[in-house]
């Protein structure tokens, strides 16, 4: 891995567990063992890095919604799949990542602002077709309303601190709850079926990684 990218990596790693805000520069330079002055070969500031981290994120989350569509062999389990990654993305993120976007580091925050109202909305409402199409979703619900909908919810989690109590319940339970309350609210009677018979699959895929 060249230095450029072990930066990146290693700051992604720091950022998720502290936020934005509270790493500097210096911490970089003392977690991965480095000089300072070689982080700033790479990199102009920390704002120009948390940039391209940002960007990079934005393309392997693109990358994951895409292969969550091509493995899932219907519209709920391309939600469950997507659950699965977002548990895993943020197990041990810190809740004042997003609201450290927003508030230090406008370029980057609107970039990912872009992405989830053009990108992530898009995936929202193909998925919604393509449920309705199935016969897994109501055939009554307005796409336009519901992706909307389902776009607050995202912003809810992410970008309001503060609105769900973080000390008791971590960001990755706290989405998983809200899709799953959102997937409870589209499906029809066919849908809910496979809500249980994903749900127990989890829950033997918990119980497996438990026991091992």
């Amino acid at each position: 891995m060249e230095v450029r990218d072990y930066i990146i990596n290693e700051a992604d790693k720091l950022f998720c567990q502290y936020g934005f805000k509270s790493v500097t520069m210096d911490d970089i330079a003392k977690h991965l063992g480095i000089s300072k002055k070689t982080i700033y070969q790479n990199f102009k500031d920390k704002n120009e890095l948390i940039n391209i981290l940002i960007k990079d994120r934005i393309v392997n989350q693109d990358l994951q919604m895409n292969n969550c569509f091509a493995k899932s062999e219907n519209a709920v389990q391309e939600l469950y799949l997507g659950m699965q990654d977002m548990d895993y993305f943020l197990a041990t993120m810190n809740p004042m990542l997003f609201y450290d976007l927003q508030k230090y580091h406008q370029e980057a925050w609107l970039k990912f602002v872009a992405f989830k109202e053009k990108e992530i909305g898009r995936k929202i409402s193909e998925n919604l077709e393509r449920g309705k199409q199935e016969g897994l979703y109501r055939a009554d619900i307005d796409t336009e309303i519901i992706t909307r909908m389902r776009l607050d919810q995202v912003d809810v989690v992410f970008t309001q601190n503060g609105h769900y109590d973080t000390n008791k319940n971590s960001l990755s339970s706290i989405m998983v709850e809200i899709t799953r309350h959102f997937l409870f609210g589209i499906c029809n009677n066919e849908g809910l079926k496979l809500i249980h018979k994903y749900d127990d699959e989890l829950l033997n895929q918990k119980e497996l990684v438990k026991n091992n």
